[in-house]
């Protein structure tokens, strides 16, 4: 490309940016100057490759150091700012993988569905699905007459069973986030059997009339953990994309741009998996609270943490 073209099609985006690095702006998106500062670094190795015009090349490398200094800046004022994290960040980078995350409520929640009326109405269905221990082992975890609800404990203590929750739900979400390098079709299948896995328990407990002791369990925990194993599908779903459809840049920078927008996500992830591991071992295992009170508590969990996935939208753009 001659640099005249070269200089019509992206003088635009240029004059801009410019503009907007000479102003003051505090509130600028850190993401979107990651992904500016990416752009403008593939321009300036162009223009270089191509041996374009000293003024071009010094103006672009003018600009690349410009958008450096404003991720510097950011990075500097933002490490410890929590606030903003919760408040802005994670809930705007939940806005902008809102497709991604539909995407993965749908692969997650259609399986799980099918599933669970499928061994609702088919007695010897769940063997289709677990094996024969399996099910009892689950049967025995969700028994009315159990003295604690969920996993069998391998420590009298709830702290082992809190550390226990935490490694569990943290290595399903980075095996949904890590599998989207295969071109989301990783994410894909551990979000799809996920699914399977829970609608055919809730199916097979249901039928078992163990409706009392299982959904009152997973309620309130589930709010956080099922949400976060969502979140991470979608990023996931993030990296896949940026696989199969890298734009104007070569596939590693996509992959790491990618990787850049879906931080955000993966600090909040983590964050509400230790929340749900939490609940799980002091709250939900526990059969001495009534089943009205579980139920309530996790209602409103699960409305909290609803209208805070949505809250991210006022960031958007309008």
């Amino acid at each position: 490309m001659k640099q005249q073209s070269f200089e019509q099609q992206h003088q635009q985006r240029w004059e801009d940016l410019e503009s907007q690095l000479d102003k003051s702006n505090k509130n600028r998106d850190s993401a979107q100057c990651a992904e500016t500062y990416m752009a403008i670094c593939q321009h300036l190795a162009l223009a270089k490759q191509r041996l374009y015009d000293a003024t071009l090349i010094e103006r672009l490398n003018k600009l690349v150091m410009q958008l450096y200094r404003e991720l510097y800046r950011y990075r500097s004022e933002s490490r410890l700012n929590f606030y903003a994290f919760f408040v802005q960040d994670f809930p705007l980078a939940l806005y902008r993988h809102r497709y991604f995350i539909a995407l993965a409520i749908l692969v997650s929640i259609v399986p799980g569905l099918v599933a669970g009326l499928w061994i609702y109405f088919d007695d010897t269905a769940i063997y289709s699905v677990l094996d024969s221990s399996s099910v009892r082992q689950i049967e025995d975890m969700y028994d009315p007459a159990a003295r604690i609800l969920g996993r069998e404990r391998e420590s009298e203590t709830d702290i082992f069973m809190f550390g226990f929750y935490i490694q569990n739900n943290i290595s399903v979400a980075f095996r949904c986030f890590a599998a989207g390098l295969l071109a989301g079709i990783g994410t894909l299948f551990v979000l799809f059997f996920n699914g399977l896995h829970i609608g055919s328990i809730a199916g097979h407990l249901t039928r078992l009339d163990y409706v009392d002791t299982f959904y009152p369990f997973v309620v309130t925990h589930g709010a956080f953990e099922l949400t976060a194993i969502v979140f991470s599908g979608a990023a996931g779903f993030r990296l896949g994309y940026a696989v199969l459809q890298p734009g104007n840049y070569s596939r590693l920078d996509s992959i790491k741009l990618a990787g850049r927008e879906s931080i955000p996500m993966i600090y909040g992830i983590i964050l509400m998996l230790i929340i749900a591991a939490f609940i799980e071992a002091f709250w939900s295992s526990s059969t001495s609270l009534p089943i009205s009170v579980k139920y309530t508590v996790g209602s409103i969990c699960w409305l909290m943490v609803l209208l805070y996935s949505f809250s991210g939208r006022r960031y958007g753009p309008r």
